[in-house]
C-alpha cells in the first residue's frame, strides 16, 4: 500500500532523540524540559483526594467550572483583563493541545502563518496539517531580538496568524513593552489573529514584568493565549493547560476542542482549581527558578562555555564555539557520550537547520545535579 504522508519532513524528536541518548549512556539530562522534583505535596494530596471521591468520569467539554472561575480571578489579578468563564476558557490536554486546536480552527489552506524562530518545534507541523503556509522570522545569536521593520516585510494579504511565544523557549528571551506596542501597531487595520503562547508566564526574572497579550486590549480581542498548568506547577505529565480566546474564536476552537479530545482528566481539575485558591501558589515560581538560573551558571562559571543572557524560562543558552568547531547536533551528542550531560542543539528549533553553535540546558533540576552538571561540563 502506498501513502502520502501529510509531514513527510518530520521525523522523531531530537527531545526524544537526545533524552534517549542520555538513558543509554546514563548522562544527566539537561536536554528535554521538565523538572525533576515532586509537585506541591498538596496538590497531590487534592487530586488523591478527589479521586477518591469518586470524581472519575466525563469533565464537562470546556473544563470544571471552578477551575474556570479561578483562572478568571487569575487573569484580572495579573493583567487587569475580565474573561468570560463560560465563553472564553477552555481547559486543554497541556499548551501543546490549545496551540494545535487554535491553528487547526482558523487556517485554511494557502493561508500563511508567521513562526519566530527559534520556534517551539510543535507549530509548524499544526499549520502544515491545516494546509497553511509557514512564513519564519528568524533571531540571531546572541541576542534574540526582533527588529519588527523586517517583521512588517513578511507580512501579505496572505497574512492569516502570527505566534509569539514570550518568555521564550528555547532563547529565554522575553517581550519588552516596546515590542508589544510594535506588535500593535503590525497589526492594527489588518485581520490578522495572534497565538500567544505563554506557558511560561510566571518564569522571568531580574524584575521584568510579563507582556501578556491579555494587558493590550486591542491584541487580546484578535488573540488565542495558551498556558500550561504543567509548567507552572512541576507536573508536566500531567498534560494539563488552558487557552483564552474572545468568544468568537473560542466558539471555532471548541469545535475542534470537542473532537479531539473532548474534555480533560477530571480530579486533576478541581485539585488545580482548589490550588489556585491562594495565590502564593504561582507568585513565588519567579523567584524560585531565578535561583535555580543563578545556581547553574555559577556552577558553569569558568567553563569555556559563554552563557548568553536568560530573562526567562527554565533554560539557559551556551555558545560552545570557543569549544569546538562541530554542529551542533553532533556537538550536544559528544557532550550526551563523552561528558555525561545531555542538552539541546539550538538549530532544531529553526526549519532551516540554523547553526550558530548554541546548545539549550534546563535547569529544572535539583541543585545535587546542577552541581554535578556544571562539574562534568568544566571538564569540556
Amino acid at each position: 500500500m502506498e501513502l502520502q504522508s501529510k509531514l513527510p519532513t518530520v521525523g522523531t524528536t531530537i527531545f526524544s532523540v537526545m533524552s534517549a541518548l542520555a538513558r543509554k549512556h546514563e548522562a544527566i539530562n539537561l536536554s528535554q524540559g521538565f523538572p525533576n522534583y515532586s509537585s506541591d505535596h498538596r496538590l497531590l494530596e487534592l487530586t488523591n483526594a478527589y479521586m477518591q471521591k469518586g470524581y472519575n468520569q466525563y469533565a464537562p467539554m470546556i473544563g470544571v467550572q471552578l477551575l474556570r472561575e479561578r483562572i478568571v480571578q487569575k487573569v484580572e489579578k495579573l493583567y487587569g483583563a475580565k474573561v468570560h468563564p463560560e465563553q472564553e476558557i477552555t481547559i486543554t490536554v497541556g499548551a501543546t493541545e490549545a496551540i494545535f486546536t487554535a491553528i487547526t480552527a482558523v487556517v485554511h489552506p494557502g493561508d500563511e502563518v508567521i513562526i519566530i524562530e527559534p520556534a517551539y518545534d510543535s507549530y509548524q507541523p499544526a499549520i502544515e496539517l491545516a494546509g497553511g503556509k509557514v512564513i519564519c522570522y528568524e533571531l540571531a545569536a546572541p541576542d534574540y531580538r526582533v527588529d519588527w521593520e523586517k517583521m512588517a516585510g513578511l507580512v501579505s494579504e496572505k497574512t492569516r496568524m502570527i505566534i509569539i511565544n514570550t518568555p521564550q523557549n528555547p532563547t529565554g528571551k522575553t517581550f519588552s513593552a516596546q515590542d508589544m506596542e510594535a506588535l500593535r501597531k503590525l497589526v492594527r487595520a489588518t485581520n490578522i489573529l495572534i497565538l500567544s503562547d505563554e506557558v511560561y508566564e510566571h518564569l522571568i526574572y531580574d524584575g521584568r514584568e510579563h507582556q501578556s497579550v491579555l494587558r493590550y486590549p486591542d491584541l487580546w480581542e484578535r488573540s488565542f493565549v495558551s498556558f500550561s498548568f504543567g509548567k507552572t506547577f512541576h507536573n508536566t505529565g500531567w498534560r494539563i493547560g488552558y487557552c483564552l480566546a474572545p468568544a468568537f474564536l473560542m466558539k471555532e476552537f471548541r469545535k475542534v476542542h470537542q473532537f479531539n479530545v473532548f474534555s480533560i482528566m477530571t480530579p486533576i481539575q478541581h485539585a488545580l482549581a482548589d490550588f489556585l485558591e491562594e495565590p502564593a501558589s504561582y507568585m513565588g515560581l519567579s523567584d524560585f527558578y531565578q535561583q535555580k538560573r543563578d545556581f547553574l551558571l555559577e556552577a558553569m562559571e569558568g567553563s569555556r562555555f559563554r552563557p548568553l543572557a536568560c530573562e526567562g524560562t527554565y533554560f539557559c543558552l551556551f555558545d560552545y564555539s570557543e569549544i569546538s568547531e562541530a554542529s551542533d547536533v553532533d556537538f550536544a551528542k559528544q557532550m550526551t557520550t563523552d561528558y555525561g550531560v545531555a542538552a539541546i542543539p539550538v538549530s532544531a528549533f529553526y526549519a532551516n537547520g540554523r547553526d550558530e553553535r548554541v546548545i539549550r540546558l534546563c535547569f529544572a533540576k535539583t541543585e545535587e545535579v546542577l552541581e554535578q552538571a556544571g562539574e562534568l561540563l568544566q571538564k569540556v
